[in-house]
C-alpha cells in the first residue's frame, strides 16, 4: 500500500518520535522550514515536539499522541521525524496500526526511526520511507542531492534511477554551516556482482536488530536489504557491524534475501573495501547473492530516499552498478 504523492500546497507534519525538536537550534529550524516551503509544502508541528526529558526525548504518551494525530488529520499528507535518537522502539506496542492502515500517508526519517518504519510496514502494509528528517533540511551546503531525490520519490511515481553523488561529507554541519569538508565519492563498492529484484526492507542495522523476535519484524522473503550502520563506540565500529550483520543473518527466511545493499560508512569506522570484503566473505549465507556497498544513504550526507516495502531492481557486474526503484 502506497500513500498518495505530494503536491504543492500539501501539509507536512513534523513530529518527534525519538529525540525532541528542542535540541535543534532556532536558526536551523527556521532554515529547514524555509527549504520545505520552497518545495511548495506547508509545515506544521506536533503538539509535543518541544517536550524534553532527561534523555532528550519525551513521554511515550506524548509521542504516541503526536504520531496518531498526524495520521488522523486529513489535512496532513506527509509526516517527517525531527531527528533520530535511541528510543523510538518504545512506541511499538502503543501504536494504533488500524488507524495508520486506514489513513495511509508518507512517513519519512532514518536512523532510530527505522524501528517505526519497518514495524508500520510489517503491521499495516503501508510503504514507509528512509530518507531525510526535518533536521536534515537545515543543511545549507551539499544538500542538493538529498533534496532532489526527496522530490523525485514524493512528487512523482516514475521509476527512479539512483545516481551516485559527486561528493559526500561526514562533518558536524549542524554546528558549523560554513566550514564544511567534502570528499570525492569513489562510487559503489562491488563485492559480489549480480542481478536481483525484490521488496526493500532495512534501514539502520543496529535499530532493525531491536525488532528481532518481536511481532514487528518484517519478513525477509524475496527482499533486497538496504542496511547502513552507525556506532557510538569509537574504535569498535567495524566489530559491531560484523556481529550486527551476523545477527541479522540468523533471522528466519534470510536464505530468501535476494541482495544486500550497504550504505556509506562514517569515517570513524575506518572501513574500506578490503575490510568489508573480508567481513562479507566470512558469511557463507552471502556467497550467492549480490552485495554492493558505499551507496548514498546512512549517517553521512548526502542521501537518497528509499521506500521500505517498495520494489528494487539491481543490476551489477564487475565494473558497474545500476539500482532502480520501480515501485515507490
Amino acid at each position: 500500500m502506497f500513500a498518495e504523492k505530494l503536491a504543492k500546497g500539501d501539509e507536512v507534519r513534523v513530529i518527534a518520535p525519538s529525540r525532541s525538536l528542542k535540541i535543534i537550534s532556532a536558526d536551523n529550524i527556521s532554515y529547514a522550514v524555509k527549504v520545505l516551503e520552497s518545495l511548495g509544502l506547508k509545515v506544521t508541528f506536533g503538539k509535543h515536539v518541544n517536550e524534553e526529558d532527561t534523555f532528550q526525548s519525551s513521554s511515550i504518551s506524548s509521542r504516541i499522541e503526536d504520531l496518531h494525530d498526524a495520521f488522523h488529520d486529513k489535512n496532513v499528507k506527509a509526516i517527517l521525524a525531527v531527528i533520530g535518537g535511541s528510543n523510538a522502539n518504545q512506541l511499538l506496542k502503543y501504536i494504533d496500526y488500524d488507524l495508520i492502515k486506514s489513513n495511509p500517508k508518507i512517513f519519512c526519517g532514518f536512523s532510530d526511526i527505522t524501528a517505526l518504519q519497518n514495524a508500520i510496514y510489517h503491521k499495516t502494509g503501508l510503504v514507509t520511507y528512509s530518507g531525510p528528517q526535518f533536521s536534515s533540511f537545515a543543511m545549507k551546503k551539499g544538500f542538493e542531492y538529498t533534496r532532489d531525490f526527496f522530490k523525485k520519490i514524493f512528487f512523482d511515481s516514475s521509476p527512479i534511477h539512483l545516481t551516485v553523488s559527486e561528493t559526500w561529507s561526514n562533518d558536524a554541519w549542524f554546528s558549523d554551516q560554513e566550514n564544511r569538508i567534502f570528499h570525492v565519492n569513489e562510487g559503489y563498492w562491488i563485492i559480489h556482482p549480480g542481478d536481483a529484484t525484490g521488496t526493500i526492507v532495512g534501514g539502520n542495522l543496529s535499530t532493525i536488530q531491536l525488532l528481532h523476535g518481536t511481532a514487528y519484524m518484517p519478513s525477509f522473503k524475496n527482499t533486497v536489504l538496504f542496511l547502513e550502520a552507525d556506532s557510538i563506540t569509537e574504535g569498535a565500529c567495524v566489530f559491531e557491524f560484523d556481529r550486527d550483520l551476523q545477527s541479522l543473518i540468523h533471522q528466519p527466511y534470510f536464505d530468501q534475501v535476494k541482495a544486500l545493499i550497504i550504505g556509506r560508512f562514517e569515517q570513524k569506522f575506518s572501513m574500506d573495501l578490503e575490510k568489508l570484503t573480508l567481513i562479507i566473505n566470512s558469511k557463507q549465507e552471502l556467497n550467492d547473492i549480490p552485495v554492493i556497498a558505499n551507496a548514498d544513504f546512512g549517517h553521512t550526507t548526502p542521501i537518497f530516499t528509499f521506500p521500505i516495502g517498495g520494489l528494487c531492481v539491481l543490476k551489477s557486474n564487475q565494473t558497474s552498478v545500476t539500482i532502480n526503484l520501480i515501485e515507490h
